[in-house]
């Protein structure tokens, strides 16, 4: 049996994406916990992923409630753990929103692997799951994360003071959105934008 089927059946990818998203179960609690606990330094100060058993019970109970849609971002060579993105506190109706976070583990930040997760919990969100609009809210320090929304295509929205207490404290948010109609044109240029790096990357080392 695969690292997927131990998972669950849910396996969301595309042929140019080096990555698929699959969803967060019990049988992969382990594996989570490590990447968080050897992921410490590189997630702290911005984002607290479950880091033992009982915040992992919590965070799938959230799942299960339906106050958070979570995917894991696995790497297709070898279906490793490459990061989690979730979308919370979902609403639909006349809102038809979520709230997205996310976060690398230690050796796969900086490789586009969370890019290209992310592109793919887009094409899902918007396209399947019937959302308008999806926000994310970044601490003005944390660069490379306002760098990631940015590259797909995220409006830059506004700034609010004190809105998330996080590790203790309340913590300044820039908040980034992008909507439905706006995500197939940052789509087509983002890929368009990728695809020829991939292929400059080839042929540098060929």
């Amino acid at each position: 049996m695969s690292k997927q089927d131990a998972h669950t059946d849910f396996r969301y990818s595309h042929p140019d994406r080096r990555v698929f998203l699959s969803k967060p179960g019990a049988a992969c609690e382990a594996e989570i916990l490590e990447a968080s606990q050897r992921s410490e330094n590189l997630h702290r100060p911005w984002v607290f992923p479950p880091r033992s058993h009982e915040h992992y019970e919590s965070y799938l109970e959230r799942v299960h409630s339906g106050r958070t849609i979570g995917f894991l971002v696995r790497r297709k060579s070898d279906e490793c753990l490459a990061g989690v993105i979730n979308a919370s506190e979902p609403v639909m109706g006349v809102f038809q929103s979520a709230y997205l976070g996310f976060y690398a583990f230690a050796g796969f930040e900086g490789q586009d692997y969370m890019t290209e997760g992310l592109s793919l919990v887009l094409d899902h969100a918007f396209a399947e799951l019937g959302f308008h609009r999806l926000e994310a809210n970044i601490q003005p320090a944390n660069v490379a994360s306002s760098a990631l929304v940015r590259r797909l295509g995220f409006r830059k929205e506004g700034f609010s003071p004190r809105y998330l207490m996080i590790d203790g404290a309340w913590r300044d948010h820039d908040r980034w959105a992008i909507l439905s109609d706006e995500w197939p044109s940052h789509r087509l240029r983002f890929f368009a934008s990728w695809l020829a790096d991939r292929r400059e990357s080839y042929h540098a080392k060929h």
